[in-house]
């Protein structure tokens, strides 16, 4: 199966505690985060990775916080959860991916940002002030 990469801060962990360290994820899932992930790994290789997949305790946070969610929305709870999270790959590098959803990048598309287009860049959960919009 094709491999797609998911990050995890801003794509299935909203993220909006900021960076308290690699093993403490605070907030909520994206709606719709968890169940994406439960349906792709029947057509994909779900591979999470981010900034904490190579620091100690990183990737066993990420797999922890996926398992509390999935145990607390699925009728089988924890060893429904255990089955699902079998199936995604918690990589400690980035993975050669077919495609990656991540907040904090752009598509290349044969022509390179000018370095303003780059500075103006938010995420899609932290949208432009009105003054960032009007160049102030």
């Amino acid at each position: 199966m094709k491999i797609i990469f998911l990050d995890f801060d801003g794509v299935i962990h909203s993220y909006v505690s900021g960076w308290q360290g690699a093993a403490v994820i605070p907030d909520a899932p994206v709606d719709g985060a968890l169940d994406f992930i439960a349906n792709a790994v029947s057509r994909f290789t779900v591979a999470i990775y981010s900034t904490r997949s190579h620091q100690p305790g990183g990737r066993e946070a990420m797999r922890a916080w996926l398992k509390m969610h999935y145990a607390a929305g699925m009728s089988g709870g924890w060893k429904e959860a255990e089955k699902l999270l079998a199936e995604i790959d918690f990589p400690d590098t980035k993975p050669p991916a077919f495609v990656g959803i991540d907040d904090r990048q752009i598509t290349f598309k044969g022509v390179f940002p000018t370095l303003d287009e780059l500075e103006a860049f938010r995420p899609w959960n932290k949208p432009a002030t009105p003054a960032q919009s009007e160049g102030a």
